[in-house]
């Protein structure tokens, strides 16, 4: 897939007719794209387009990863000082001014506007009607990922479900209840697990497939604590067969292992001078490793694990050597600093342009919130719930969980068991929040030096969309500019 959804030449005509604002989006119809859906090629790039949106800033670029984990008590970013938005998310106190979240709001949007210019205009075009459906499945898929981010950061959110065609039909979208945008979500999972394929092959590797709809389905049952639904979704992941455990754990990470058999969806990057590379490896290199690290570029010390991450690590677990590391050499000399690895990629193109993808759905996921909806469901865990546990952490070196654990037990030892299995892969706060545990997890984290609430459980709503739109788009309690 790499070769194909880097067909940027569309998403760069769509996205210069936007503005910095989501609200301020033209209409899609301007001069320079009105004649482009003519066939079924035109609709290619349109989708490849959509794809595209998840590399930017506000999405896993960076945005992501910040809020995913930096927000928790995994990781933490070193120059909290001189990075003002890096600093408020990482101590709680983001403002409605914050370019990160300003990113996050703008850029999902952007996304989602690609998606419903597809959704729109495919009707029209003369082509393959297998293929049609299929490409209507790709960016339902799209949209409901990128809504289901919107929603766990911001809560209420603008639903815009058509192709925006006026500034002032971006004006008018007001926010909704995010119970109606998590209806919304069902559907578009729910029809795209009935238009894509269990699989593609070639080129297409990395497109978004059956499994990986119902596998975000059942994350997002799980996030509205429908037990049931949620456990029905994944439990038809893993009785496809189509998915499995990597036998290594080290063999999920590095551009080598990208869209392997324990992969469900990844945002695919791609080095090579393009624009289209990975910056993750020179973003959590150690803020004083300069080279020494990366090999090239620059070392920013962001996402760096906590040592709250570093001991959570049980003795002998094969997870942790391949996930962090706790030194480096420089100049010939041993420096203790705790970063990331799972995103090495030791031949970069350049600086900020390595191979590395995010992965988004990993089956390992999917058997963890399958154990998470047993439990929930029974009020204890059953042997299946064991069983799938035990799956994940006899691969990582370690015993089976001892039996006979509670209800609420087995849910510590399932925090447990995502913190260290999917370290830095921008789960930890949106479980956290998920499972009601945000607030104590936190709290206990900072010791008395901050103290959260209620209201972080969801990010500022960026000002400039209150701006233009004040009664529509209310801030969130508790926040300010």
């Amino acid at each position: 897939m790499k070769n194909k959804i880097y067909m940027l030449g569309l998403m760069s005509i769509l996205l210069s007719s936007c503005s910095d604002d989501f609200l301020e989006l033209a209409p899609i119809s301007n001069a320079n794209v009105q004649n482009f859906y003519r066939n079924a090629q035109d609709m290619q790039v349109a989708v490849n387009a959509a794809y595209s949106a998840l590399q930017l800033e506000g999405q896993y670029r960076t945005a992501y990863w910040q809020m995913g984990e930096v927000r928790s008590d995994n990781t933490m970013n070193m120059d909290v000082a001189g990075n003002f938005p890096d600093a408020e998310i990482d101590l709680f106190k983001t403002a409605a001014s914050n370019s990160i979240i300003t990113a996050a709001w703008n850029d999902n949007y952007r996304g989602i506007l690609l998606c419903n210019v597809v959704q729109d205009r495919i009707a029209a075009v003369t082509m393959d009607e297998a293929l049609k459906n299929q490409y209507l499945g790709e960016v339902k898929f799209l949209r409901g990922l990128m809504y289901f981010n919107l929603v766990r950061i911001f809560g209420d959110v603008p639903l815009v479900l058509k192709e925006t065609k006026s500034v002032e039909e971006g004006y008018q979208q007001p926010r909704v209840a995010k119970a109606l945008i998590y209806e919304q979500i069902v559907k578009d999972l729910t029809e795209a697990t009935q238009s894509l394929p269990d699989k593609f092959t070639g080129n297409d590797i990395g497109r978004a497939t059956k499994g990986a709809a119902l596998a975000l389905l059942g994350k997002v049952y799980l996030t509205q604590k429908d037990y049931a639904a949620a456990a029905a979704k994944l439990k038809e992941v893993i009785s496809s067969g189509t998915f499995q455990l990597v036998p290594d754990y080290a063999n999920l990470w590095g551009p080598a292992n990208e869209n392997n058999v324990e992969s469900i969806f990844e945002v695919q990057f791609k080095k090579g001078g393009t624009g289209t590379g990975s910056n993750f490896y020179n973003q959590f290199a150690p803020w004083n490793s300069e080279t020494a690290v990366t090999g090239v570029g620059f070392a920013s010390g962001k996402n760096l694990p906590t040592a709250d991450i570093a001991n959570a690590y049980e003795p002998h677990d094969l997870r942790k050597a391949s996930s962090m590391a706790e030194s480096y050499v420089k100049n010939g000399v041993a420096v203790e600093d705790k970063y990331t690895i799972k995103y090495r990629d030791l031949q970069p193109f350049a600086a900020a342009d390595a191979d590395n993808n995010w992965v988004v759905l990993r089956y390992a996921d999917v058997l963890l919130m399958y154990a998470e909806a047993l439990n929930a469901l029974n009020q204890g865990p059953s042997q299946e719930a064991y069983d799938v546990v035990n799956a994940v952490r006899n691969r990582a070196g370690l015993e089976a969980l001892p039996t006979g654990l509670t209800y609420e037990s087995f849910s510590s030892a399932l925090e447990h068991e995502r913190q260290v299995e999917l370290a830095f892969e921008g789960h930890r706060w949106f479980d956290l929040v998920r499972t009601d545990r945000a607030i104590p997890v936190m709290n206990a984290h900072f010791n008395g030096t901050l103290t959260i609430d209620e209201h972080h459980l969801v990010f500022p709503v960026p000002q400039s969309q209150i701006n233009v739109n004040p009664e529509g788009i209310p801030q969130n309690p508790g926040y300010t500019f």
